[in-house]
């Protein structure tokens, strides 16, 4: 499989010149770009510097200038009100959540200032970059997939398309791996810095299909890191009557400092942990089995969660033939040692955990490229044949409409979770009233009976339906959601046979108005 693989992804990297195409994996906490290199093979693209990961932050200069990396964790010791981190767990939500160098920032705009940083280091390398693949959580809603690819449209990218993490990965372990012909399965355990996912996934020579997905978008490293801080920090607490957290530059250096911590222990059985604050410094020593049973909790969410997915697939272990660690996270020790007591079988550690997310979504990127050729008409060649490779992905989420039965409001499911895609359904809808023109549907995802507990997607307006309709006239709407997990919503009325706009308004989403105002700020940022 892989002599086929890198036959197929050669014919595209001859076009290289033309096609200088990227795939980003925008971490909560690290970021990774890789393209395909002349032999056909998805690999890492080093940044300005010749790190392969950039540290997710953004600090905002006085001079108006943005930097982006590595130097913007520093400055986070000294000014820490002018930087920005973890804002991928912010995607979704109306702002992030607190000014950034005395200015109210969107998720989409911050991240599309890292996006442009990472696009600007790989075109030094590969020449003009002229479209990307863009990698989010297997768990990220409708709303956080349209934030992220806002902020790229912000960023000026040409998005191609979104793909999956653990998908992903397992695109780039197919290629990468000197497999035979037989279908494995295979379950990606993703824990990264800010979020977690895991997928069972079915691959076959031009096939890749993902059989269900679960996971835990407030989940990841960080959470282990702040484990570990509030435990430094309420011993210093208790000696000296005063709390680090409480001061910006203390709890930015306690934070380093433990990450550092985390790190360390995944390497050697103890370390020592270091808080300065007030004029006071405090060291106190952990070991990694004190580390584990701090954290135990946030291992055994990960352990029914990986559960839980299996139970969905309707599979056995023994119907498992390999296990994955993708993301960072996984480099602590307990997540192999649980991972091979859960599956009875030892992890495959064989992946670079932080790089191969971004060489699955290089990969997708070329399998894009090839499958738009193909549908545009052109004269057929060798390129076309990636197009011959089927992707078939789930959805995460249930997609459902509200709808009233007796007093209660209730998340009525049209597309079940982990339904193949692309997947729709269709529901008919009356109007309540002589002459209505427009019918309003409230979209939904979750997996919950009531309304209430499910994510609000927005609402979709029928409009443009014919005058002088009667009371009772029907109205089909058709609800779907696209392969990359994109929500989409058609309606049509049934007395005319018309087709009627359906578009959905998202409360907490970008206008395009917004979106061309953002990247306006963005093109003539100065970014480092």
């Amino acid at each position: 499989m892989y002599n086929w693989w890198c036959h197929l992804l050669r014919v595209l990297c001859s076009e290289r010149s033309t096609m200088s195409t990227i795939g980003i994996d925008l971490g909560t906490t690290f970021c990774a770009v890789a393209a395909l290199d002349d032999r056909g093979r998805p690999t890492s693209v080093p940044n300005r510097d010749g790190d392969i990961l950039t540290p997710s932050a953004v600090y905002l200069a006085p001079d108006g200038s943005a930097v982006v990396g590595q130097p913007a964790l520093d400055m986070a010791l000294e000014q820490p009100d002018r930087v920005a981190t973890l804002i991928k767990r912010k995607m979704g939500l109306p702002d992030y959540g607190r000014t950034v160098a005395g200015r109210e920032f969107r998720p989409e705009t911050l991240s599309a200032v890292i996006l442009k940083k990472l696009a600007q280091d790989a075109a030094t390398q590969l020449g003009p970059v002229t479209g990307c693949v863009i990698t989010v959580p297997a768990y990220f809603d409708d709303t956080r997939r349209k934030a992220t690819m806002d902020a790229g449209r912000i960023a000026g990218l040409n998005v191609l398309d979104i793909i999956d993490e653990p998908s992903a990965a397992a695109l780039a372990y197919s290629v990468g791996t000197a497999a035979s012909g037989t279908p494995q399965t295979v379950l990606v355990y993703d824990l990264g810095g800010g979020t977690f996912d895991v997928t069972l996934v079915k691959l076959g020579k031009k096939r890749f299909q993902v059989l269900a997905i679960e996971g835990d978008v407030r989940l990841g490293g960080k959470d282990w890191d702040d484990r570990l801080a509030n435990w430094a920090a309420e011993r210093f607490q208790k000696e000296y009557r005063t709390d680090p957290r409480t001061d910006p530059q203390s709890e930015a250096a306690l934070q380093a400092t433990t990450e550092r911590a985390k790190r360390a222990l995944s390497k050697v059985e103890q370390v020592s942990v270091t808080v300065s604050h007030a004029g006071h410094r405090l060291t106190v020593p952990i070991t990694r089995a004190e580390f584990e049973t701090l954290t135990r909790d946030l291992l055994i969410r990960t352990r029914l969660t990986t559960q839980q997915v299996l139970a969905q697939a309707g599979l056995t272990w023994p119907q498992v033939d390999k296990v994955l660690m993708v993301g960072g996270s996984t480099h602590m020790p307990a997540t192999g040692k649980m991972l091979a007591e859960l599956t009875g079988r030892e992890p495959d550690r064989s992946l670079a955990v932080s790089e191969v997310v971004a060489r699955g979504a290089a990969v997708h990127a070329g399998i894009r490229l090839a499958t738009d050729s193909a549908k545009s008409g052109g004269e057929p060649t060798d390129l076309s044949e990636l197009g011959e490779i089927i992707e078939i992905s789930v959805n995460a989420h249930a997609l459902g409409v509200q709808v009233r039965q007796g007093v209660d409001q209730i998340n009525h499911k049209l597309v079940p979770k982990n339904t193949q895609l692309p997947a729709s359904a269709e529901e008919i809808y009356y109007t309540a009233r002589d002459n209505q023109t427009r019918v309003r549907v409230r979209i939904l995802q979750g997996e919950a009976q009531q309304a209430d507990a499910c994510t609000p997607v927005g609402e979709c307006w029928i409009e443009g339906l014919p005058a002088n309709l009667p009371k009772g006239s029907p109205v089909r709407v058709r609800c779907g959601v696209a392969a990359n997990g994109r929500i989409e919503v058609t309606a049509t009325d049934l007395t005319s046979g018309r087709a009627a706009m359906a578009a959905i308004l998202r409360p907490g989403g970008l206008t395009d108005h917004e979106i061309t105002r953002e990247a306006t700020w963005v093109r003539n940022l100065r970014v480092q």
